[in-house]
């Protein structure tokens, strides 16, 4: 006569952990799902502050004034050039500079970089020291939009969702490019 071999309990319990794998999974996807469209809402409300602006200086305060709290960073800084024509600017204003120097903010800056850093980018002025974790977007558009580099900076330590974020930024960096050679075009 044989043997019977039960594996009714082996069988249940290798369910309930592939359940509960599959749970923690679903929870997962959830989360992100809510803070990638938490991200996507805070592109969306920075690009349309950026639409009424009615001027380039108006544009440059959004930026640097409104879309920190917009898309809860604590400092933005930028610096574009269309032609040759260029300019940086953070929270303490907009200053015309020479597009060379916009050339050596932008060198060995490719696409978006997330990054944790010991020290902000220099181009986010006297608020360096403070950042933490920074967003660089590198504009690369054909003439007549502006080329440069936007920079996002908070002073917490944070971990970046690469592909989506730099999706969105990228976006919004090719968004406001095209917004500030509509004043900068001669």
């Amino acid at each position: 006569m044989g043997i019977v071999i039960d594996f009714q309990d082996w069988t249940v319990a290798s369910l309930r952990a592939r359940v509960a794998e599959v749970e923690e999974a679903n929870q997962d996807l959830i989360a992100f799902a809510r803070g990638h469209s938490g991200a996507v809402a805070a592109i969306h409300a920075a690009v349309l502050a950026a639409i009424e602006a009615d001027s380039l200086e108006h544009l440059v305060h959004i930026v640097t004034q409104d879309w920190p709290d917009i898309l809860g960073v604590d400092a933005v800084a930028l610096a574009l050039h269309v032609g040759e024509t260029g300019l940086r600017a953070d929270s303490n204003g907009l200053n015309y500079v020479d597009r060379r120097v916009i050339g050596r903010i932008m060198r060995g800056l490719e696409g978006v970089v997330l990054r944790g850093v010991e020290q902000g980018h220099p181009l986010f002025g006297p608020a360096a020291p403070l950042i933490r974790a920074e967003a660089l977007v590198r504009l690369d558009h054909p003439a007549p939009h502006a080329c440069g580099l936007i920079a996002l900076g908070q002073r917490a330590e944070q971990r970046f969702e690469t592909r989506h974020g730099s999706e969105l930024l990228a976006f919004l960096g090719a968004t406001l490019a095209r917004m500030v050679g509509r004043w900068l075009l001669p």
